[in-house]
């Protein structure tokens, strides 16, 4: 089809609320730190991300008729992501995800991500009823999707004619929605991004390693599984093994965000012909850089 996308990024679109502090935290703390709003959410991560890379990424997601709404999307647009197809509501506010940093990592979330759960298979009519795709012309470019839409949504889209012919690349949000991507596990096209303990839920067992979560989840069905585990090896398994690399070692500014970028990251280097060793190793690197703040936000 004429003006497709780079890569199509399905999920979240919303505002980031970021507290981070300097020393390490626990709970209770309250201490002195910077508070940013930033436009966030795995799709929008994910597409921003890939903006960065120089491809053309368009998102298809919920955005409230409100001015928070409005700010996003013009703040997409000057990003160079294409909101053209995205599904805005009249009577569902633009959602919202809120974080805490520390020295020691992230110390709490809550991602308010009703109104996209709220509108349901309507942020997919352009890719089911077109201009994006049909039935009887699916979409057969790269898709990220990610866990923040419903189960019911995902167990359809894990099923649906519109996305059988395309490269699906698919990341459960957080570890509180890694059981929804369980789907995918039976889906003979789709590439899963997690982390250690993301993939532990999915397997309903823990892991030592990446390299066993990997060899799990291919095990369990998956045609494809790449397992992060922060500063440790990330592992990348598939039927024709699994392959591992270490991550470069790094200051640690910031944490939000990491995961979508080395999912981008890893995207955009095999869409540009690396080999699975050099698309794993091209992701841990951009991550890294991305966590140490020398990236930006």
């Amino acid at each position: 089809m004429k003006n497709t996308p780079d890569i199509l990024c399905i999920g979240s679109v919303l505002w980031d609320v970021i507290g981070r502090a300097p020393i390490v935290m626990r709970q209770g703390s309250d201490v002195p730190g910077r508070i940013e709003r930033l436009p966030g959410g795995v799709a929008m991560n994910i597409a921003m991300a890939l903006g960065r890379m120089g491809l053309k990424p368009s998102v298809l997601t919920a955005v409230g008729r409100d001015l928070e709404g409005d700010e996003l999307l013009a703040t997409c647009q000057r990003l160079g992501i294409d909101t053209a197809h995205a599904y805005r509501s009249h009577d569902l506010p633009t959602d919202k995800y809120m974080a805490v940093e520390g020295a020691n990592g992230l110390i709490a979330a809550i991602a308010d991500a009703l109104s996209l759960e709220a509108a349901g298979d309507k942020i997919l009519h352009p890719l089911i009823n077109g201009p994006l795709g049909s039935h009887s012309a699916p979409y057969e470019g790269l898709i990220a999707l990610d866990g923040n839409l419903t189960h019911a949504l995902l167990e359809n889209i894990a099923t649906h004619a519109a996305f059988a012919r395309a490269d699906l690349r698919v990341a459960p949000a957080s570890p509180g929605k890694a059981e929804r991507l369980r789907p995918f596990l039976r889906h003979s096209r789709a590439v899963l991004y997690v982390n250690l303990e993301e993939a532990g839920l999915l397997c309903q067992q823990n892991f030592d390693n990446s390299t066993q979560a990997a060899s799990a989840l291919v095990e369990r069905g998956a045609a494809r599984a790449l397992v992060t585990h922060g500063a440790e090896s990330a592992s990348d398994g598939c039927a024709q093994g699994v392959i591992n690399a270490t991550p470069p070692e790094v200051l640690v500014t910031r944490i939000t965000g990491a995961g979508d970028t080395f999912m981008a990251a890893h995207m955009a280097a095999e869409r540009g012909g690396m080999t699975r060793e050099q698309a794993l190793n091209r992701a841990l690197a951009v991550a890294a850089a991305y966590v140490s703040g020398e990236q930006p936000a």
